[in-house]
């Protein structure tokens, strides 16, 4: 028989945040960037290494954002978004879009896509989505996106971060 707890519960924890970070860390991600419309045109985007496929019919993926983040409204309330699956050579548009500079596109070549969203060149895999759902979990918005048309530039290595590093694929 499986417990269920409820989802008010809290409960102590054996570990510290940095602890839970650290250990976090060990997981080697991709890297992505989200980018946006908000509502008032501005673009918007962001670093994210939480990004997921969901289901293949339909086609869903999920990334999830701080609830603290300045992008959250624009990303809540936009329609639509793109996620961008970053290339080995694209380590400093990461940066740049993890960076508190107000205008992350500053210098970076973009496209509009159908919906109106900006498209980043040179992505490895690049995801327009219908912005189908968000659940807020813990301190963040989980958003399940619907893939509306999806691109990938083939033979492109990824980005990949591990332990609060930057690596690019090394087959074994």
């Amino acid at each position: 028989m499986q417990k269920t707890y409820p989802s008010n519960a809290t409960y102590a924890s054996s570990f510290t945040k940095d602890e839970f970070r650290q250990a976090l860390g060990m997981f080697a991600t991709g890297v992505t960037i989200v980018t946006a419309c908000s509502p008032e045109g501005k673009l918007v985007g962001l670093t994210a290494n939480s990004f997921n496929s969901v289901s293949l019919d339909p086609p869903l993926v999920l990334w999830s954002l701080s609830g603290n983040s300045a992008s959250l409204e624009a990303f809540s309330k936009g329609s639509h978004y793109a996620i961008h699956i970053l290339a080995a050579d694209q380590k400093d548009m990461a940066l740049q879009f993890a960076s508190k500079i107000p205008d992350r596109f500053l210098g970076m070549p973009y496209t509009l896509g159908t919906s109106g969203v900006p498209l980043l060149q040179g992505a490895a895999a690049t995801f327009e989505c219908l912005n189908r759902s968000r659940y807020t979990e813990g301190d963040h918005v989980i958003f399940v996106g619907e893939v509306e048309k999806c691109s990938h530039r083939a033979g492109a290595s990824p980005l990949l971060y591990h332990g609060g590093k930057f690596y690019t694929e090394h087959p074994l």
